[in-house]
């Protein structure tokens, strides 16, 4: 299959680009090919599309449902909507954040919740990716976590290049050190990624030393859980011993600043995580927290945020938090994307550069990261196929008539 991309806007230039199965095969002023399906994307720039590094996608369905909690007030009240939530809820739920994160650009999310083979019967066909987290906490009782590690083992995945999984344990204030361990060791065997939440709130961080003479990234780092492939969401209170830990150790820092500021979690220190080499990609956790899934949205916020915590203009750089959006997540789960080179794997937004947010065009990334919205973006593509294209995404108007029957 062959897609050529005509006319389009890329590094201040326009450019031909030929897409072969899942590849960018050529960049060139001109490329004629006979074979291949044109799209016309005159107008268009095309940029390397999001990576959302941490979400709960079925928490579309409690989107504004309890609101204006700290942390563990609101998971409490979460956690009993959550227990009424059916299988074909939670299906409908996911389809939901899917088409809301193609509308605003996203072809990949790392997602923790129940149900998963609802999660992802709903990824494969609407036609993204997700890394699909099965999650333990000890209260779920050892029949279903038996249960999660059987499915781990023989996961009904029909479309393996679009969905992988990864092994979650939800946090350590809901795992003990038996089951992260475990979760761990199951994880490392089937060579599967590691997700955990962690050091999310101030209180976590005092239970942890109260009741493990430890931080928690020390405490995980002496359970031996912490290595390239686990990504960390929140982070938000790390000493620098930690961040030096999970430098150390290779983890990824998954930054949510759009629900660390909601549930009044406190900023994360992207300065200290950036002296320390870091790895850091971006999140936008669930609905219920956010309240929406927009990576554009997330990227402004993480930059202005940093700017006004440190009261400095440098930091949360446009350029450094476009690449936690984008190629940092694709290399966190091992995805040879989130740059436009030849080689390089077909995950491409369009965005409409005629659009009056994206004018003058000085700069495509400060325009996209200051001033842009979801509706700045036209098209989208995920392995070299089309899932949204001039702003329509196929069955789009079915999920949102579900949607409605949900409050």
């Amino acid at each position: 299959m062959k897609t050529l991309i005509k006319n389009v806007y890329l590094y201040n230039k326009t450019v031909d680009i030929l897409i072969k199965d899942n590849l960018i095969n050529k960049i060139s002023d001109t490329i004629e090919d006979k074979e291949a399906e044109v799209f016309d994307a005159t107008n268009l720039a095309v940029l390397p599309a999001f990576y959302n590094m941490h979400a709960h996608s079925s928490m579309s369905l409690l989107r504004g449902f309890c609101e204006d909690l700290p942390l563990f007030d609101w998971l409490n009240n979460i956690w009993k909507r959550e227990a009424t939530l059916s299988a074909e809820d939670i299906y409908n739920g996911t389809r939901l954040a899917i088409l809301e994160m193609i509308k605003s650009g996203t072809v990949f999310f790392a997602d923790m919740y129940w149900h998963h083979s609802e999660i992802i019967r709903a990824v494969e066909e609407m036609g993204i990716r997700a890394n699909v987290g099965i999650c333990f906490m000890n209260s779920l009782g050892r029949k279903t976590i038996e249960e999660n590690f059987d499915f781990a083992k023989n996961p009904t995945i029909t479309k393996p290049s679009l969905v992988s999984l990864s092994i979650a344990p939800h946090a350590i204030y809901t795992c003990d050190k038996d089951l992260y361990k475990e979760c761990y060791s199951f994880a490392k065997k089937h060579d599967l990624i590691f997700h955990t939440h962690l050091s999310e709130t101030q209180k976590e961080v005092e239970d942890s030393l109260k009741e493990n003479s430890m931080r928690p990234v020390e405490y995980l780092n002496s359970l031996g859980v912490l290595d390239s492939k686990t990504l960390l969401a929140h982070c938000v209170h790390l000493s620098e011993k930690e961040a030096e830990i999970i430098s150390q150790n290779g983890a990824t820092i998954v930054h949510n600043p759009c629900s660390n500021m909601k549930l009044a979690s406190g900023v994360f220190d992207s300065r200290q995580a950036r002296k320390y080499n870091c790895k850091i990609a971006l999140g936008t956790d669930g609905n219920s927290s956010n309240n929406n899934l927009s990576m554009i949205e997330e990227m402004k916020i993480a930059s202005l945020l940093a700017k006004v915590h440190y009261l400095d203009s440098e930091e949360g750089n446009s350029n450094t938090v476009f690449s936690w959006a984008t190629k940092n997540g694709a290399e966190a789960v091992g995805i040879n994307a989130g740059e436009i080179k030849e080689g390089g794997v077909a995950d491409l937004m369009f965005v409409n550069i005629d659009n009056e947010k994206m004018q003058p065009n000085y700069n495509i990334i400060s325009n996209l990261i200051y001033s842009a919205d979801t509706s700045c973006v036209d098209s989208l593509m995920c392995d070299g196929k089309f899932v949204m294209k001039h702003y329509y995404v196929e069955g789009e108007e079915e999920i949102i008539e579900i949607a409605k029957r949900y409050k």
